[in-house]
């Protein structure tokens, strides 16, 4: 019998959070490869290889617990996750425009919100909710929360400026705020749909924990709502690639370098393994969110708002690494240092007012 344990919950949760933020980095290890590529493998690692090998390596019976499962169960289940496929794409996107700190800020602290507020509307329990001791104090998180998001697209519009004021007009500006900042809310509002997908799930999981699966019981419907997720990606961007010819760089004719450079089949190779760690690395959240989720009993109320406050800390220092905010000002630092500050506090609220 497993025996819930808060503390070593939210050191799992501190692992999926760490595999989070981090799971983008891969990408600035390859060399003639396009993010579209990247994608495509990144993409059927995190979606489909490792939460597969996961599911038949912890989930007793796998294919059994499928083939019982509700039918109606696996293809919400399926929808759901594909919905949230756009999510991932955005996110991915995001990240390009505005950096990790910016896009992991406004993102999950969007999620953060809505994915308090998704399950409740899905079950109908979300009036009662707010009335009952306590609701108040959630929803004063909540606004608390979106003065965080809000704070961190003031620093990012800020961070704008002074780019273009610090770049010579000839010279191309990568930072582009308005169109990072539409794709993280996107990604945000879609990543509350994951959760939705999660929930629709549960019978799964159930079904997997009466044939032992214990705290790995979550990695049964995992599976299927990453498949989702894979499906609309693997369509979007392998007719990225037919249009933009990208398919060549799986070829190594395409790594013709000169002798002091690594061989065409060591190049593609090292392209390969970097683009399936970041994959690994995505799926590896949610594996360490489900165990620590089950590890926190009574408090997995929690385990949301926890795990996205941790991500937010996480991406943060990423984003420090990866030299993001070096050359602002510090007025425009300081807005960002509150925003996160900002956010951390809204999720200590939301998680106080379960307790």
């Amino acid at each position: 019998m497993m025996v819930p344990n808060p503390i070593e919950g939210i050191g799992l949760h501190a692992v999926g959070a760490t595999a989070a933020s981090t799971c983008y980095l891969p990408y600035h290890k390859t060399t003639n490869w396009s993010w579209v590529s990247y994608w495509l493998i990144q993409s059927l690692f995190a979606w489909i290889l490792t939460p597969l090998v996961l599911a038949l390596l912890t989930v007793p019976d796998f294919f059994g617990i499928i083939q019982h499962a509700p039918t109606k169960v696996l293809w919400l289940t399926f929808l759901f996750g594909g919905i949230y496929g756009f999510g991932g794409m955005s996110f991915g996107f995001a990240t390009r425009y505005i950096g990790y700190s910016l896009t992991y800020a406004i993102s999950i602290g969007i999620s953060a919100v809505l994915g308090t507020i998704l399950p409740l509307m899905m079950h109908g329990t979300i009036g009662d909710y707010f009335q009952q001791p306590g609701g108040h104090i959630i929803a004063f998180g909540m606004l608390v929360a979106i003065v965080g998001v809000s704070l961190c697209g003031w620093a990012g519009f800020k961070k704008e400026q002074e780019i273009k004021q610090n770049t010579p007009v000839s010279a191309p500006i990568r930072f582009n705020m308005r169109t990072g900042l539409l794709l993280a809310i996107t990604a945000g509002i879609l990543s509350g749909i994951f959760n939705i997908a999660l929930e629709l799930g549960q019978p799964i999981s159930d079904i997997a924990a009466q044939k032992g699966a214990g705290i790995f019981e979550g990695n049964a419907k995992l599976i299927i709502a990453t498949s989702g997720c894979f499906v609309v990606n693997f369509i979007w961007f392998s007719l990225l690639a037919l249009k933009e010819k990208r398919f060549k760089e799986f070829s190594q004719k395409h790594y013709k370098t000169p002798k002091d450079s690594p061989r065409p089949s060591k190049a593609l190779f090292k392209n390969l393994l970097w683009s399936s760690l970041g994959g690994i690395l995505w799926c590896m959240q949610f594996f360490f969110y489900g165990l620590g989720h089950v590890k926190m009993g009574k408090l997995q109320f929690a385990s949301w708002v926890i795990h996205m406050s941790m991500l937010i800390f996480f991406s943060f220092l990423v984003g420090i690494a990866m030299k993001e905010w070096k050359s602002v000002s510090k007025s425009t630092y300081g807005i960002l240092i509150t925003a996160l500050v900002t956010l951390a506090i809204s999720f200590v609220i939301m998680s106080y007012a379960g307790m």
